[in-house]
């Protein structure tokens, strides 16, 4: 019953990635007030837009040469009637940005609404255009474009009165809603919604909640799922210790994490995900549980504190349990992601309770399923004649939890540069694990703790062809196959010791790119990794700057890189239309100490890479996740020309946003 309850957990951490490119973020509607206008008098055309919660869409009564897409409307000469005057806002917001826009725009949440005064000239109208507008999300930064065409068609009374009286201007309150003709396709009319002036509490719980369902997916988080199991099997308390330990996901959460949010600052989780020191910790804690699962030794904890906990029975098992909470929520912290990154910031900003219900909110995604795989072991050690398939399960286990420890290794081994870990290496790593986890589910090798092997049963049979199909897609990966299927779990294609050739003009330029003798681009694109040259760069070849903010150990910058990067219509007009810098976060090289700096944000001196790019990031930019992809017109950087967008592994989004800022950049000529 419970491999049921983890398949549906399964697919519905698959699922949420693709429902949520199915959103669409405005939806636009259109009537006309009064519906039986009269030859000759003034009528209101009323276009409503529905905005999805967390989207806020930009109005039409701000400077264009400010940035942002300015909402217009689009009348085409028609049959019966003529506009008057320019289309209005009704009651949008404003907001004096200062930080990307340097200036004043207005925009709308929950439901917008744009009103133009016609006048009708004959007995049967047809209204028709289109409209162009931009909605963009509060979460991840993304921006999309929203367009369409409407179309408004009836037949005008005769006039009664005279065309002096009828002229009078139209009011919203004189007027009543009123359906449309028959004969217009008319979308639907949109339900009213209140526009909150700030994202509420609620919503932002949400927020959270989703997007750590979706962190789920990293692969931080995959090694805890076997030793949570693994842990449980040996509980005796059931039911209690697992739900005790989904409390402690949470309570560790909250408390642990709003706590670093206001004293370690902003830049804490890039330190938790880059850093030796936790990666190394990380790597040391799988090994060690990996080697204890294949049966060389039992961790347990020290005899004093053994004989404590044997005092108080009704306690034993909380030191555990809580130590087990303790490192889901060490290791899932670094793979928070934008969600992290608006949560550190908005506690840096003085916010009080936004961390707080952020973090809870994030905490209850890990803290349900993996509860569930706590209570799954109860079940499993009161199945009659458990036997040797326990053990075995163990052995699996330990196989696994060695494999993903060399993530970690992974991650320190790229931010620093050591080459101890490059791409083949990792592969031929695992390749030699999973093929010793083959060789042992297909009976051909046993371990201390093993019982006789007799026949072997089907779902062991399956589960072996299984992993030998895996160890196969693995091999190509030697000889510079992309393995698109892992992207974010291995080292980058730039690490692999076999590579394409390169053409002159790259390599040239790689030469005298800033930083390049240890950093490289993907995808054979030509850039720069220092932000000042690239704008020199960009400035020179007359072309706008396209920053991509990533980092070594980032999973879904290489998730955008390998499925949105490659695609030809991107990687086209990446090389032709713009400049590329990589601006590496977490890179751990120290610079000269002429470089060095005393940061505004946080007041510490940045002497790295990595903490220059990342403190540059926050502070012109204020965000501090990665991907983030900003496009800025070198001639005039004083703010980006489109807003920025984060990760989003639709390449139709990311074209938009690309052909966007060209024809900004473009105009501006």
């Amino acid at each position: 019953m419970k491999l049921k309850y983890i398949a549906f957990l399964l697919f519905a951490f698959l699922a949420i990635p693709a429902l949520a490119q199915k959103i669409t973020p405005a939806k636009w509607s259109w009537t006309i007030k009064p519906a039986n206008p009269k030859v000759g008098e003034q009528a209101e055309v009323i276009f409503k837009v529905a905005i999805e919660k967390d989207w806020y869409l930009y109005s039409s009564d701000f400077d264009k040469e400010l940035g942002p897409t300015v909402t217009t409307v689009t009348f085409k000469p028609g049959a019966g009637y003529q506009t008057i005057g320019g289309l209005k806002a009704i009651n949008p917001h404003s907001k004096n940005d200062t930080e990307i826009w340097n200036g004043t725009y207005t925009y709308f949440t929950g439901q917008g609404e744009f009103r133009q005064r016609i006048k009708i000239t004959a007995p049967e109208y047809k209204i028709e255009g289109s409209y162009d507008s931009q909605s963009c999300s509060n979460v991840s930064g993304l921006c999309v474009p929203v367009k369409g065409v409407f179309s408004l068609a009836g037949k005008a009374e005769k006039a009664v009165v005279a065309d002096t009286a009828a002229t009078a201007p139209v009011t919203v309150d004189s007027v009543a809603e009123a359906p449309v003709a028959k004969s217009a396709p008319v979308a639907p009319t949109a339900p009213s919604v209140q526009a909150p002036q700030e994202e509420s509490l609620f919503a932002f719980f949400w927020i959270a909640l989703g997007a750590g369902f979706l962190a789920l997916l990293t692969p931080c988080v995959y090694p805890l799922i076997p030793m949570t199991v693994s842990f449980f099997t040996k509980q005796k308390g059931g039911k209690g210790l697992a739900f005790l330990y989904g409390g402690f996901i949470v309570l560790i959460y909250v408390f642990f994490g709003t706590l670093l949010a206001f004293f370690a600052g902003a830049s804490f989780a890039n330190f938790l995900s880059t850093h030796w020191i936790p990666n190394m910790l990380f790597f040391t804690i799988f090994i060690l549980f990996g080697i204890s699962f294949l049966g060389a030794f039992e961790i347990v904890l020290p005899s004093n504190l053994v004989n404590s906990v044997d005092a108080k029975s009704d306690k034993g098992g909380f030191i555990g349990v809580f130590f087990m909470a303790f490192t889901l929520v060490l290791v899932s912290f670094s793979c928070t992601g934008p969600l992290a990154g608006s949560i550190l910031i908005a506690a840096s900003q003085g916010a009080f309770l936004k961390p707080i219900i952020g973090m809870l909110g994030f905490s209850l995604a890990f803290a349900i399923p993996f509860t569930l795989f706590a209570i799954f072991p109860g079940f499993m050690q009161k199945l009659p004649k458990s036997g040797n398939w326990m053990n075995e399960v163990k052995v699996v286990l330990g196989f696994l939890e060695i494999a993903l420890a060399f993530k970690f290794l992974s991650v320190a081994d790229q931010v620093y540069h050591w080459h101890l870990l490059d791409r083949e290496i990792f592969l031929a790593i695992w390749i030699a694990i999973f093929t010793a986890l083959t060789l042992y589910l297909f009976g051909k090798i046993s371990l201390l703790h093993d019982g006789p092997t007799k026949n072997l049963s089907v779902p062991r049979t399956l589960f072996a062809t299984a992993v030998l199909a895996f160890v196969i897609y693995l091999v190509p990966g030697m000889f510079g196959a992309p393995l698109k299927g892992l992207s974010g779990w291995l080292p980058p294609m730039n690490s692999q010791g076999f590579k394409g050739s390169q053409t002159v003009e790259s390599v040239e330029q790689k030469n005298e790119a800033l930083y390049s003798d240890f950093l490289e681009l993907p995808l054979g694109l030509s850039g720069y990794f220092d932000f000042e040259q690239a704008k020199a760069a960009a400035l020179k070849a007359n072309k706008p700057l396209f920053i991509d903010f990533t980092g070594h150990g980032c999973v879904n910058c290489r998730k955008m890189e390998e499925y949105v990067w490659s695609d030809p219509a991107v990687l086209q007009r990446l090389k032709q239309d713009y400049v590329v810098v990589a601006l590496y976060c977490d890179d751990k090289t120290e610079l000269p100490a002429d470089k060095w700096y005393t940061s505004k944000v946080d007041g510490q001196e940045k002497k790295t890479l990595g903490d220059q790019n990342l403190d540059f990031q926050i502070s012109r930019f204020n965000s501090n996740a990665q991907p983030h992809y900003v496009l800025l017109d070198p001639r005039n950087d004083a703010k980006p020309m489109v807003p920025p967008v984060a990760f989003d592994a639709n390449v139709a989004h990311f074209v938009s946003f690309l052909d966007q800022g060209k024809s900004i950049y473009q105009s501006a000529k």
